[in-house]
């Protein structure tokens, strides 16, 4: 039996703290095991609004999916400051998938095995049901300009 629980916390085989893995909603980013260098992240990243500008409606035309360990200093690093870029767009909440995974890159059960996932994290933006564009590991110029380029794609 596949168990779908949200937010769940596993013991990292290598360092004994705590990992999320799975499918995992903002909350989980709260928990005291995750919110130091979340919240961090978050409030420290300064967004280059000027990129972003009149960018927000078609970005709503998105839906994305983002993959990450809690154990990796990427993730730590990139995806507080994408979801801080979301909030600042008042991207919908309910558009954004967030999966979790071990240091081989396996989630929960099977939610990511079809994704192709080979470093995180791994922002996928998704259009009318087909991948429109990925970030992968670390933007290739910035968040901002690298969203904007793949929102901006023909």
């Amino acid at each position: 039996m596949k168990t779908s629980a949200k937010n769940k916390k596993i013991k990292d085989p290598e360092t004994s703290t705590p990992m999320l893995i799975g499918q995992v909603n903002l909350q989980a980013f709260q928990d005291p095991a995750f919110s130091s260098w979340f919240n961090s992240e978050y409030q420290m990243y300064k967004i280059d609004s000027t990129s972003l500008k009149g960018k927000a409606n078609k970005l709503k035309n998105y839906d994305l999916t983002l993959v990450l360990g809690t154990w990796c200093g990427d993730s730590r690093r990139e995806i507080p400051q994408i979801l801080k870029i979301l909030d600042y767009l008042n991207y919908p909440k309910d558009k954004v998938k967030i999966y979790t995974v071990d240091r081989n890159k396996k989630g929960l059960n099977d939610e990511v095995d079809s994704l192709n996932i080979q470093k995180i994290p791994t922002i996928i933006f998704y259009k009318d049901n087909k991948e429109a564009g990925r970030i992968i590991e670390k933007p290739k110029v910035t968040l901002e300009k690298d969203l904007v380029n793949i929102i901006s794609k023909k």
